[in-house]
């Protein structure tokens, strides 16, 4: 076996069952760096850390550079090089970014339901921040006749691989989501996103439009924004 790829509880736990020799690795690589230590990895890369040999080479793969991610590079890496991409580039060139002003939250779903109504598009994923808010606008949009799968981090995953399959192949046209589908997922067809709340921060953001727009196509990003999503707002048009 010369590449071994796993998540950070099932890596150490093959080290504590010496079912992964780490004496011999050269190449360590810490892929979706931010997001792990968002979901509360950090402890388990330490862990795994602490058995690697000491001339090993570290590559940490981040989209944002928060905090965290900097401690771990500076725990882990001896003179690290870090290749930073400008950030006018992370605007993803292509997609056409829009807002529509909501005010109220009982006011999203008509609007969604005329955007869907009027706009012609390959396909879409529509970003939602709760499972729960995933659930209710899906029942929601079947209720009205509309054809929309889902996908979020309480199903199985056998059930989200072939959610995603069927999505990837086109069988399904528009996906309602959380941000479990915002990362790493390139499907050439998507052409619209439609941000149904608002993201709790700028870099999930980034991540969330970045399913339009792929392979150098024109992608189009709508924001349902209330009354109370304004500042965030903002703060995205400030960063990016």
């Amino acid at each position: 076996v010369h590449i071994i790829s796993g998540t950070p509880g099932r890596t150490y736990d093959m080290i504590g069952r010496r079912a992964l020799d780490t004496r011999h690795l050269e190449l360590f690589i810490i892929d979706e760096a931010d997001e792990m230590l968002a979901r509360n990895f950090k402890q388990q890369l330490y862990d795994i850390y602490r058995y690697l040999p000491p001339s090993i080479q570290i590559v940490c793969v981040s989209a944002t550079m928060s905090p965290e991610v900097l401690d771990v590079t500076d725990k882990f890496m001896n003179n690290p090089v870090r290749i930073l991409v400008k950030r006018d580039e992370l605007t993803l060139e292509g997609i056409k970014q829009f807002f529509v002003a909501v005010e109220k939250e009982e006011w999203k779903f008509d609007t969604l339901c005329d955007l869907y109504e009027t706009l012609t598009v390959s396909q879409a994923v529509i970003f939602c921040n709760t499972k729960k808010k995933v659930d209710w606008l899906t029942d929601k949009m079947r209720e009205a006749n509309f054809t929309v799968s889902a996908i979020h981090g309480d199903m199985p995953q056998r059930e989200r691989d072939l959610i995603t399959a069927e999505f990837r192949n086109g069988k399904s046209r528009v996906l309602i989501c959380t941000d479990v589908f915002g990362r790493g997922i390139d499907i050439q067809q998507v052409s619209l996103v439609i941000n149904y709340d608002l993201p709790f921060s700028r870099e999930l953001y980034i991540h969330r439009i970045g399913r339009s727009g792929r392979f150098g196509r024109k992608g189009v990003a709508i924001n349902f924004v209330k009354n109370d999503d304004v500042r965030i707002l903002r703060d995205i048009e400030m960063f990016y």
